[in-house]
């Protein structure tokens, strides 16, 4: 009876921090939708709104690492806690935001305080799931709400949006971010890491900080700047002198913010490596699917949101499914074929031109899914399986460093990609096409034929680009060596 008590609490656990993670992430979707409306409440320009998503994004990136430490020094039931309570207090004064600046530094507060949920999170089910298999499909699950979140942004987002005015994106968090803290009392369990710790990192911290915000700075502005501007070569340069203090600083201190000898881990490094290319090659892609819907498809915002619903729900089958291969088939075998899948189904989205119906979208969207919740858990659960158990909070910090800046890497590449690739095509269609023509509507037709043509190759070949890479990047997880895998995932690297 105490046993089954006791597995059901398991399963409550992560219920409890799925919400809380979903939330996090539904903001950052569910936020994009409202800014037309914000400009025009706010009557700002549309280079302004954009500060409102690159504010969030630099204070996330900069503070995950910090609560990474602190959950595993403090406690991760009380971080977690402390950092939900603050998101919710601060989704509120973003909803009472009276102009531009207040809403900047609310979700600056929103974004500090979100950034404690990955590392506290998934420290929390790894310490909770101890038998490796059960933990591998609690990670999977938790991890594929990531992937929910961004598929019911724009489904709860658009009618809220459109209802109840932009405010309510924010005011939504407050119910649900109540009920969530309420299960956090009553589930988690407090746990923290057994070495107890005397000293933090706050240099190294601040350092990681200020080279973390030049280099999203700059990926996320690089292209309304140009990528040799002097704005993005300052931000090079800060990025480069920053991360060279802080590599000196965490060599030389007593408990660095983050442990460099987990790169000296094989495991640990090869798992890295296929996170980010795999979340680059999604991010870049899949970001243009709702923007190529919605330009020629002529569909909504709503009803492009409609299209993303079936990946949402593979995706958390697939990991489940996944989960359950632990300690039947090796993991980078598990992985490895997960991403050669993933990259058949964003390959296909290549075939989409302006005569494309839903299925064209949704079945290439649901083979991704369906491959990138396979090796999900597996991802996630080499990561917490070849760090010591005290350090899962910073590793699990790290982990989500390299996804956050995958997918800023994979949504600037790609939008400098099609832009270049649509400029291209323009001059090369232009150069082999003759207009018989000098009505002025024939020409301002051709012209359009012309744009039209060049933009939806462009979209084609960057998805195209996006599953090579992810098919690429899929062999990497084959050099990962586990030594003494089995079910239990007391796992140690050779």
């Amino acid at each position: 009876m105490d046993e089954n008590r006791s597995s059901n609490l398991r399963w409550w656990i992560l219920l409890t921090v799925i919400i809380g993670t979903f939330l996090g992430r539904l903001d950052q979707t569910i936020v994009n939708l409202a800014l037309p409306k914000i400009i025009n409440d706010f009557n700002i320009t549309v280079s302004s709104a954009g500060w409102i998503a690159t504010a969030y994004i630099l204070a996330n990136a900069i503070f995950v690492p910090i609560w990474g430490k602190l959950g595993d020094t403090i406690g991760r039931k009380k971080v977690y806690i402390i950092g939900f309570s603050i998101f919710i207090f601060g989704s509120v004064l973003a909803g009472l935001a009276w102009n531009l600046s207040s809403l900047i530094i609310f979700r600056i507060i929103q974004a500090i305080a979100g950034s404690a949920d990955y590392p506290t999170a998934m420290a929390i089910l790894a310490v909770t799931f101890k038998e490796g298999r059960e933990r591998a499909q609690a990670l999977g699950i938790w991890s594929s709400s990531f992937a929910a979140a961004a598929v019911f942004g724009p489904l709860i987002g658009g009618p809220l949006i459109d209802n109840f005015g932009w405010r309510s994106v924010f005011l939504i968090n407050l119910p649900i971010g109540l009920l969530g803290i309420y299960m956090a009392f009553h589930f988690v369990h407090e746990s923290r890491s057994k070495i107890v710790s005397k000293f933090f990192d706050w240099w190294g911290a601040l350092t990681l900080g200020g080279a973390l915000s030049a280099l999203v700075l700059v990926l996320d502005k690089g292209f309304d700047w140009g990528w040799l501007s002097a704005e993005s070569l300052t931000c090079y340069f800060f990025m480069i002198l920053l991360s060279g203090i802080f590599l000196k600083i965490e060599k030389s201190v007593p408990e660095p913010i983050i442990d460099l000898k987990f790169f000296k881990i094989p495991a640990f490094v090869n798992a890295l490596l296929n996170n980010f290319v795999v979340f680059m090659g999604m991010m870049g892609g899949v970001f243009l699917i709702p923007v190529f819907a919605q330009t020629f498809l002529g569909y909504t915002a709503t009803e492009s949101g409609f299209l993303f619903m079936p990946m949402a729900f593979v995706m958390v089958a697939s990991a489940a499914i996944g989960g359950r291969f632990t300690g039947k088939i090796q993991a980078r075998y598990v992985i490895f074929w997960s991403t050669i899948v993933a990259s058949i189904g964003i390959f296909l989205f290549s075939y989409l031109d302006p005569k494309s119906g839903s299925l064209d979208i949704t079945i290439p969207l649901t083979i991704m899914a369906f491959g990138l919740g396979l090796g999900m858990s597996h991802r996630t659960n080499i990561i917490a399986s070849v760090v010591p158990q005290s350090e899962i909070g910073v590793a699990s910090s790290i982990l989500a460093l390299v996804r956050n800046i995958a997918g800023a890497f994979g949504i600037a590449i790609f939008a400098t990609i099609l832009n270049n690739r649509t400029n291209t095509n323009i001059l090369t269609l232009n150069n082999f096409s003759r207009l018989h023509s000098h009505v002025p509507a024939d020409i301002s037709k051709y012209i359009s034929l012309i744009i039209l043509k060049a933009q939806v190759d462009a979209y084609d070949y960057v998805f195209l680009v996006a599953a090579v890479v992810i098919f690429i990047g899929s062999f990497s997880i084959l050099f990962l060596k586990l030594k003494h895998e089995r079910t239990d995932i007391k796992v140690h690297t050779e």
